[in-house]
């Protein structure tokens, strides 16, 4: 099987899509407890089943970035008291 890696500006188009795609789920997500309708919740249930679906399909092509970013073991502390 051939595994091509993506260029580096389709990563970053893809990083991007994974992003906002994000963002809709959570309000989405969040939104559905201000939603009385019915109908209006289903279609936004639907919406959130389907970005997860997507979400999923998306991070297995974003494994083929040519540039890998190690993540943080430990959060920062904050600064505030």
């Amino acid at each position: 099987m051939n595994h091509q890696t993506l260029a580096a500006h389709e990563a970053v188009d893809l990083h991007e899509i994974v992003n906002f795609k994000t963002l809709c789920l959570a309000k989405s997500k969040l939104m559905q407890g201000l939603v009385f309708d019915e109908d209006l919740k289903k279609l936004m249930q639907k919406d959130v089943e389907q970005s997860i679906q997507s979400l999923k399909e998306l991070q297995v092509i974003y494994q083929r970035a040519p540039f890998k970013a190690s993540v943080p073991q430990s959060r920062p502390i904050p600064t505030i008291n």
